[in-house]
């Protein structure tokens, strides 16, 4: 089904009927309102004004539409921040973030806390059996602009108070920190500083746990929200909308609160973001990199325990980027096909009407500014609407042939203790994940310590801190499985293993690291055997007692394997990443295809699409009925066939 996100209190009321009739006859079902509504219906506090948004909700309904409710705490009003100054965040500089944008808030705040409940629990009780009421989506984009983390006092004290409950005793503190160096000692929990502005290197441990206290004070947060809903708000599901190479917090334990996760999709603003070549960037900025979206896609699929929406949809040229395209014609289409068929129930557009005042004014929208117009993603947007009548309900996703563990701690570790400036989880993840989708396959993404059962071949990046939980997953998979560098290189307390990485890892891979080195740019090492290609960015010295697949120029070996356990010992080029895993997908029983960069392929149940992102026609391997596009699939068009 499709969606769109609404903002009544923009638009004079006598608009709303017929907005709500236009979005119907586009075939749109959901529409997304209020999340940052707060400053409407408390003007001040205690002064409630619900009547704006009791009308509207009934005339959404009444055309048949069914409503996602947001909480409004994105953007706490002005009389709240003037009361409690202290809830405003504070950057790593010190300085507090102002009022006058959104998410001006930090998580750490008591006061914020309260306040937040409160709000929430109104608006639950006030709503939260609305006959148009479908569902509830809390806050909006926890991290958008760089908000997980605050270094304010509110935060020293909240950080200290869960560091009592983690360690009990400074000495255990001071042990887990390795305080002794540099005489960095505690005698009590109230020396503990907030790990920023000394002069040089912070303690990585220190620097660690004050992640993951941030990471689970946005969960917790989260589930305060999503407790009081389902008191209030019987059999509606909740959502969170994550967002795109946001990596701040742990999106699996957030997701562990909700029924449904949802992410935002702006496919060619996130190229921008992602650090690809200039090269890569200018041939995708008109379409985006062909695996953005999926990506995503399958990352909040796995979030949502097999369920997700796309909250937010690009449908023309953003406002946030460096540059700002306008998407080629078609591409609109394309990714809603594309959303739908990675399994989103849902793809919602942002925004029904593009604003023609404040900051998000050269955002587009599935209409023109201020009118009844339909912009050209909104017309294609139409189009999708009667091709998904047209089409029928499509099969349910099945569990693909392979997972990707994606581990959100492994990006915080590698942010502290990057050893090479070009060392970035998230790209690293994200190669790998290019890598396997260009042999036609599809990809699941598991949290570390998921079952990895059903599973041909497991992809592991890299995961510095192995678990007990994650070491046996692996030890229990049946499957393929390899691990990237810097695998098992790190204890939960920021330490090398005392038997050398890849500490756990080492029985099952047979791998002993001595030492490594980080390449900078325009430095390769060779390597060659079973695959070939080259070590960048960084490289490994590696000992073992297993199958030498691969070595590097000096003999060393590169790519080893015991039994189904494999370790690359080095961040891979695109030559020797497609290899070793073509290898490995066969060596898994994996059928795989050689597409072409700009096609990907998609399967859902007995269902294939595919996508063009390029500039040539493709003749595709359609067998069977096609259902939607042509066999010869246009740029930027999309095929499906029933198999």
């Amino acid at each position: 089904m499709l969606g769109v996100c609404y903002y009544p209190e923009h638009w004079p009321e006598a608009w709303w009927a017929k907005d709500a009739r236009r979005m119907r006859e586009l075939g749109i079902s959901f529409v997304r309102i209020g999340e940052f509504a707060w400053s409407r219906l408390e003007p001040k506090r205690g002064a409630f004004d619900f009547g704006w948004l009791d009308r509207a909700m009934d005339t959404l309904g009444a055309a048949g539409l069914k409503v996602v409710l947001g909480t409004p705490t994105a953007t706490p009003p002005k009389w709240l921040m003037d009361e409690y100054p202290e809830i405003a965040p504070v950057d790593q500089q010190g300085r507090a973030r102002g009022f006058g944008s959104r998410r001006h808030y930090t998580f750490s705040s008591e006061v914020w806390w309260r306040e937040s409940a409160r709000i929430v629990e109104i608006i639950a009780k006030r709503y939260g059996e609305h006959p148009a009421l479908d569902g509830w989506q809390t806050d909006n984009e926890y991290g958008c602009h760089d908000t997980t983390q605050s270094w304010g006092p509110e935060d020293l004290k909240a950080f200290r108070r869960w560091l009592r409950l983690r360690y009990q005793s400074t000495e255990q503190l001071n042990d887990a920190w390795g305080n002794v160096f540099w005489s960095m000692e505690v005698n009590s929990f109230e020396d503990v500083v907030l790990p920023h502005l000394t002069v040089t290197e912070t303690n990585p441990a220190a620097r660690l746990d004050f992640w993951r206290f941030q990471s689970e004070q946005v969960a917790a947060y989260d589930k305060m929200q999503c407790d009081i809903i389902r008191k209030h708000s019987p059999g509606r599901w909740i959502t969170h909308n994550f967002m795109g190479f946001v990596n701040d917090f742990d999106h699996w334990k957030v997701g562990e609160n909700l029924d449904i996760a949802s992410w935002d999709s702006y496919p060619i603003g996130f190229v921008e973001k992602f650090p690809f070549s200039q090269e890569e960037k200018n041939r995708w900025a008109e379409t985006s990199h062909p695996d953005i979206a999926p990506f995503h896609h399958d990352l909040y699929r796995g979030v949502g325990r097999g369920r997700f929406w796309i909250m937010e949809q690009q449908p023309g040229p953003v406002n946030w980027a460096p540059w700002n395209p306008v998407p080629k014609p078609g591409m609109v289409r394309l990714w809603t096909w594309e959303a739908l068929a990675h399994g989103a129930e849902v793809v919602s557009y942002f925004r029904w009407r593009q604003a023609p005042f404040a900051q998000e004014q050269m955002h587009a929208g599935l209409n023109l500014p201020g009118s009844d117009e339909l912009s050209v993603g909104g017309r294609e947007a139409e189009i999708v609407g009667r091709e998904i009548i047209e089409t029928g309900e499509l099969p349910a996703t099945e569990q693909a042939p392979v997972a990707i563990v994606y581990d959100y701690e492994t990006h915080w570790a590698t942010v502290i203790q990057p050893q090479g400036r070009d060392f970035q989880y998230h790209d690293l993840a994200f190669r790998w994940y290019e890598a396997v989708r260009k042999l036609g396959l599809n990809v699941d993404f598991v949290p570390p310590g998921a079952s990895l059962d059903g599973y041909k071949l497991v992809l592991v990046p890299s995961l510095m801190m192995v678990s007990d939980a994650a070491l046996q997953a692996f030890s229990a998979a049946q499957g393929i499985l390899l691990y990237g560098p810097r695998s098992g290189s790190r204890t939960r307390q920021f330490a090398i293993p005392d038997n050398l990485p890849p500490g756990p890892l080492a029985a099952l891979t047979g791998a002993r690291l001595t030492q490594v080195s980080s390449l900078r740019p325009g430095i390769e090492d060779a390597v060659a055997g079973t695959v070939s290609g080259a070590a960048i960015r960084w490289r490994e010295y590696v000992e073992t007692d297993g199958e030498v697949l691969a070595r590097f120029g000096n003999g060393d070996p590169a790519l080893t394997g015991k039994g189904g356990h494999h370790y690359l010992a080095c961040w891979p080029d695109q030559s020797l990443l497609q290899q070793t895993l073509t290898y490995l997908a066969a060596k898994a029983g994996l059928e795989t295809v050689v597409l072409p960069d700009h096609i990907r392929l998609r399967r859902r149940g007995g269902v294939t699409f595919a996508f063009n992102y390029g500039t040539e026609v493709w003749s595709s391997p359609a067998v069977g009925k096609v259902i939607l596009g042509e066999v010869n699939v246009k740029p930027q068009t999309v095929v499906a066939w029933r198999e």
